[in-house]
């Protein structure tokens, strides 16, 4: 009897207890706004951060409270955006979709290392000794800081050192951007038109070809050759105006080190790098 006294009075502490918790849930239940739940369902779910927000529920609720705007979230694109305005009555606002670039095709097979680095697995890090161990200063490491920092798993070094972005992961968030101690990575408008001089360096001409064979030697060339006047000078490295450029090619075959190349020319994803070296061998590379 004692026993079953004791599973009786255990039962009605549980009950109590049980009804008790339910009560004070009841009575301080955060009211969540059913237009958050929504928003929530249209986001990507990556917690990024591209928005500006510490995560996908606080961008939703700034978004329901009208604090955010509804195309601030760069991975879900414009379709995001539209379906989130539709759901809160609003003027649909498009949103124009990036894609992240790494400006910079100075890999292991055409620069050298001034030594070896046994350190830590990260560009910052690395680029404090000595300027870094590439013979460029300016140039990628390789290190991965951009791939840790990609929460889409957008963007793996290839076999030569280098990073390639998978287009089709890509959201054009931009982390990858932040996450580059060299900043050799921007987002652009995702197209295939256009031309890019991919490389990063401000090192004059001579210093440029000692420490790479694909690195702007800033002769100017391709700035004379265009008749679009999209390329000029960005103190020592040329730059190709989007805008302005109407693909006719015409710096591909004057640039001496083959650094200007088509967008439609650069890798999709790992394991197509040898798009942007034919791009590079019928450039004109050797003259």
């Amino acid at each position: 009897m004692q026993i079953a006294y004791a599973i009786i009075a255990l039962g009605l502490i549980g009950l109590f207890f049980g009804v008790l918790l339910s009560i004070a849930a009841r009575i301080f239940a955060v009211k969540v706004d059913p237009k958050v739940d929504a928003i929530i369902e249209v986001l990507p779910g990556g917690n990024c951060g591209a928005c500006g927000y510490a995560g996908c529920i606080n961008f939703a609720e700034a978004v329901a409270e009208g604090k955010a705007p509804t195309n601030a979230c760069i991975p879900g694109g414009e379709d995001a955006a539209k379906t989130i305005a539709a759901e809160l009555g609003q003027e649909v606002v498009e949103s124009e979709s990036l894609i992240a670039t790494v400006f910079c095709i100075g890999d292991n097979t055409n620069t050298t290392d001034r030594f070896i680095y046994d350190g830590v697995e990260d560009c910052a890090v690395a680029g404090r000794f000595n300027g870094g161990f590439k013979s460029c200063s300016y140039g990628c490491l390789g290190l991965g800081n951009c791939v840790r920092a990609c929460p889409f798993e957008a963007i793996k070094i290839d076999k030569n050192g280098l990073p390639v972005v998978d287009q089709e992961a890509c959201t054009g968030c931009g982390l990858c951007v932040s996450a580059c101690p060299r900043n050799l990575i921007k987002t652009l408008p995702r197209s295939d038109q256009g031309h890019l001089v991919l490389c990063s360096s401000q090192d004059r001409g001579k210093s440029v070809s000692r420490a790479c064979s694909v690195g702007c030697i800033a002769c100017k060339a391709c700035v004379k050759a265009c008749p679009q006047e999209a390329i000029g000078m960005d103190d020592k490295l040329a730059v190709i105006d989007l805008d302005k450029c109407n693909d006719c090619g015409e710096c591909v075959p004057v640039c001496p080190p083959g650094t200007i190349h088509p967008r439609s020319s650069i890798p999709k994803k790992l394991g197509e790098e040898k798009e942007l070296l034919t791009a590079s061998e019928t450039s004109g590379k050797n003259g």
